[in-house]
C-alpha cells in the first residue's frame, strides 16, 4: 500500500525521506509542492531529482479527499462536501469577510461528543479523519479560492470549528495544525488558527504544550446544571475544571484571551439571570464572548432566542467590561451556519435512531 504524504508534516516526511536514503531538505521540497504550489502529481515536481520522483511514484501518493458538491449562499459563504469513502462526507464552509476569509474545517465524520443542539451531533458518530483528510479541506478550498489581486491568500484565517470535537481526535489535528504554520506548508500565523473544543481538560493542557493556537471554547452555559444536559461532556470536566483549565491555556496561548462561544437557545440559557453567572464564573479568565443565535435543524426541539433578549443578554456583558460580539448567521440557505453541518455519516453510534425515536414519542 503506498504511503500518503499529506498525512506528515515536515518532521513527519523528512523522517520519511531519510528513511528513502534522502537528504531532509527534499522534504521541505515536496511539502511546498504540495501545499503551497496545490500539486497531487509528482511528475509536475520538476526542481525535484528524476530519480526521487520515479520512487515517489512507486511509494507514495498525494491523497486527496474526493470533492463531492460544491455550494454558494447568496451572502458569499461557500461549502464543500467531500468524500472520505464508505459512505461518509465531511462538510468544510468558507466564511468571506471584509478584512479576512475564514475555513472552517472538520475533524471528525460525525461527533463522538453529543451537544443537544447541534446537528452534527445528533448524525451521530463514524470515525475521526486522518491529517490528510483535515489538511485536505484547506488544499481544496485554497485551490478553489486561489489568491486576492495583492497575490496574498484569499483564506487567511482557518477555525477548527466544522464537524466533530477536534481534540477527540488530538494526534491527527495537531498534524494538520503542524501543516497549516509550517511556512512550507500554509504559512499560518498561530494567532490565525483557532481550535475549538467543548472543553476536554487533558487535551487542553496538552495543546498548549505542543501547538499552542488561538483557542475557543464552547461554552453554551453559566452553570454546571444547564450545561450538563447541553453539553454532557461537562459532567466529566465541570465548569470549575474548565476554567482552570483556559487559565493554564492561556500561558503559553498566542492570544492574552480565550474565546467563549454561547449558543443563544430561547428560554434555555438567556436569561439576564444567565449572563450575571457567566459573569461570575469567568471573572478570572481573560476573555471574549462570541454569542451565536441557534441556528434551526429539523426536529432539533430549540428555538432561537429573540433579538430582544440576546440584546439584554450581550448589554448585560458589555456592561461589564467584556468584549462581545453576537455573530452573524452566515450561509444559513445552504445549510452552513455554525451547528448546522451534517454531511454524510455511516453512525455507528445508533445515535440518529435514538433521536428519531424521541421525536417519534414527543409526536405522539
Amino acid at each position: 500500500m503506498k504511503t500518503n504524504l499529506l498525512n506528515y508534516d515536515l518532521a513527519g516526511l523528512t523522517e520519511l525521506f531519510g528513511a528513502m536514503g534522502e537528504k531532509s531538505f527534499r522534504a521541505k521540497q515536496v511539502m511546498r509542492w504540495m501545499h503551497l504550489s496545490a500539486t497531487s502529481d509528482f511528475n509536475e515536481m520538476t526542481d525535484i531529482a528524476k530519480s526521487l520522483r520515479i520512487k515517489l511514484q512507486e511509494h507514495a501518493i498525494v491523497g486527496l479527499p474526493e470533492l463531492m458538491t460544491s455550494q454558494e449562499s447568496t451572502d458569499g459563504t461557500r461549502k464543500w462536501l467531500l468524500d472520505v469513502g464508505t459512505g461518509n462526507g465531511v462538510e468544510t464552509v468558507y466564511i468571506p469577510e471584509s478584512e479576512r476569509g475564514t475555513l472552517c474545517i472538520s475533524s471528525q465524520v460525525g461527533c463522538a461528543l453529543e451537544c443537544t443542539f447541534c446537528s452534527t451531533g445528533r448524525q451521530g458518530f463514524n470515525r475521526n479523519l486522518s491529517a490528510a483528510e483535515i489538511i485536505g479541506q484547506l488544499w481544496w478550498a485554497n485551490k478553489a479560492m486561489g489568491v486576492t489581486p495583492k497575490s496574498e491568500r484569499v483564506i487567511s484565517n482557518v477555525v477548527m470549528m466544522g464537524m466533530g470535537e477536534p481534540l477527540a481526535n488530538y494526534d491527527n489535528v495537531v498534524t494538520a495544525l503542524s501543516i497549516m504554520l509550517d511556512d512550507h506548508g500554509y504559512g499560518l500565523s498561530r494567532r490565525r488558527v483557532t481550535v475549538s473544543t467543548s472543553g476536554m481538560v487533558p487535551q487542553m493542557d496538552r495543546l498548549r504544550d505542543d501547538m499552542p493556537v488561538a483557542l475557543a471554547v464552547s461554552l453554551h452555559a453559566s452553570n454546571d446544571e444547564i450545561r450538563d444536559v447541553i453539553v454532557p461532556v461537562n459532567k466529566k470536566y465541570p465548569l470549575k475544571v474548565l476554567m482552570a483549565a483556559c487559565q493554564r491555556y492561556l500561558v503559553k496561548a498566542p492570544r492574552d484571551f480565550i474565546t467563549f462561544e454561547y449558543v443563544m437557545l430561547n428560554g434555555i440559557n438567556d436569561k439576564a439571570q444567565h449572563a450575571r453567572e457567566l459573569i461570575e464564573l469567568v471573572k478570572d479568565v481573560p476573555c471574549k464572548f462570541n454569542l451565536i443565535p441557534f441556528n434551526p435543524f429539523p426536529n432539533s426541539g430549540y428555538e432561537r432566542s429573540s433579538q430582544n433578549s440576546i440584546r439584554i443578554f450581550r448589554d448585560i456583558l458589555q456592561q461589564a467590561g467584556f468584549v462581545v460580539t453576537v455573530r452573524k448567521t452566515r450561509g444559513e440557505d445552504i445549510d452552513a451556519a455554525c451547528g448546522q453541518l451534517a454531511g454524510q455519516v455511516q453512525d455507528k453510534t445508533r445515535r440518529q435512531q435514538k433521536w428519531q425515536q424521541i421525536h417519534v414519542e414527543q409526536r405522539g
